[in-house]
């Protein structure tokens, strides 16, 4: 799951804010000043896939049969990523614009990834969620930053 932050763009040109169902618009999480070393090696092979190559390269890591799925989800909720067995999926909010869905798979794909234990498991230890929850949006930063320096995502309704 994303957590909502204030809304902020690259050079001071915002782009429309998604209209949710209801008329309550999402706010979007603000650019890093700085795509940590880290993230930039690690989302690297990820960068401008299709969502199938996507699908293809995360089955290949995880061993999942993996699916995305568009889905109205709550106001504030963004993605959210189940796994059961040898299958998973990643569910999206349809309320948000194709760019910050994209966003979206890649924070939930970050939480395949790293993080196989699960929401509850690490609830029950001393690690923080919060720190997970920024782990997935650096990295999902990470993976959309050429797009998002290109401003395309302006583009995308």
């Amino acid at each position: 799951m994303l957590p909502r932050s204030s809304a902020e763009t690259l050079g001071g040109e915002p782009c429309d804010d998604v209209e949710e169902p209801g008329g309550a618009a999402e706010e979007y999480p603000s650019p890093p000043e700085r795509i940590p070393e880290w993230a930039s090696v690690e989302s690297r092979e990820w960068r401008r896939l299709d969502e199938f190559d996507i699908l293809a390269k995360a089955e290949a890591l995880t061993g999942l049969t993996l699916e995305i799925k568009n889905a109205l989800l709550p106001s504030g909720v963004w993605g959210i990523h189940l796994v059961r067995g040898e299958r998973g999926r990643i569910i999206v909010n349809a309320a948000l614009s194709p760019f910050w869905r994209r966003f979206a798979v890649f924070h939930e794909l970050y939480h395949l990834l790293h993080n196989t234990k699960g929401a509850r498991f690490w609830q029950s230890t001393f690690f923080s969620m919060e720190s997970f929850e920024n782990r997935a949006d650096t990295f999902a930063w990470a993976a959309v930053w050429p797009e998002w320096e290109e401003n395309q995502y302006c583009d995308w309704n």
